[in-house]
């Protein structure tokens, strides 16, 4: 399927490794020029470059942390007018409920809430007025089904989704869709990282983790990151003009309710 996307240009937040990789060279195959960025500088120009050998497409690099004005300038100064802007970013560390200070709410309240939003203020408009725009976050399951060691992210990312959805409303009439991603352990480094925490605190192996981690999804499998790429592509595709303020679950059947 020919996804319509061809000349156009995005901004994809956190995509020198993992989701948001996986997410560029999806667009980037449909012959999308991307802007790739992440907070470590080998990372950014190692993806950079094999996109733009493997797809042919323009790739400018972005180095920084997003949830910093100056890094958003630069961005924007690479591509002043973008056709698609992913959100991401790394989520807070497993925390208790009761272990949580005040100001990590206030850190991840910047950088899951106040950051993207201020964002997406500076480019919607534009995407209004050109008459095509895609903003798709990449969340988190535990927006739908919170766990209270997660409650850092599942709180402002909660928020986000809610004034998003709200923003939807108004532009979709302007062909600018805006939608959500909910991930639920793919293969990427975070499960790596998930399963020698687990290794550590219980002195169990590196397979008998990950076999804990397949058996808690529904289809026996962690997801791969071509999967979710794909389906952040045809959410930014001409064919996706109808899908605004959906929370997509990408999670291999796993979630217990019905909406």
């Amino acid at each position: 399927m020919d996804l319509g996307l061809d000349g156009r240009s995005a901004i994809l937040m956190a995509s020198s490794r993992g989701l948001g990789r996986a997410c560029a060279h999806s667009v980037a195959r449909e012959g999308v020029d991307v802007v790739i960025n992440g907070r470590n500088e080998a990372d950014v120009h190692s993806t950079a470059d094999d996109i733009a050998s493997t797809h042919g497409v323009i790739v400018q690099a972005v180095v920084g942390d997003t949830t910093e004005a100056d890094t958003q300038d630069r961005l924007l100064a690479a591509c002043p007018e973008p056709d698609i802007v992913l959100l991401n970013g790394g989520g807070p560390p497993l925390t208790g409920f009761g272990d949580i200070e005040p100001e990590q709410w206030q850190d991840a309240a910047q950088r899951l809430l106040i950051s993207p939003l201020l964002f997406v203020r500076r480019v919607v408009t534009g995407m209004q007025e050109r008459g095509f725009g895609r903003i798709v976050t990449i969340t988190s399951a535990m927006v739908k089904a919170p766990n209270p060691a997660l409650s850092l992210s599942a709180g402002p990312r909660l928020g986000l989704t809610a004034v998003l959805k709200a923003l939807s409303k108004e532009v979709v009439k302007d062909n600018v869709t805006i939608n959500q991603l909910l991930p639920e352990r793919f293969d990427t480094e975070r499960q790596l990282y998930m399963a020698n925490m687990q290794m550590s605190r219980r002195g169990i192996s590196y397979e008998e983790a990950r076999a804990e981690q397949e058996a808690t999804i529904n289809a026996g499998r962690l997801g791969r990151p071509e999967e979710f790429g794909d389906a952040f592509a045809f959410m930014c595709s001409a064919q996706a003009g109808y899908i605004s303020g959906q929370s997509l679950q990408l999670d291999g059947g796993s979630y217990g309710g019905v909406f």
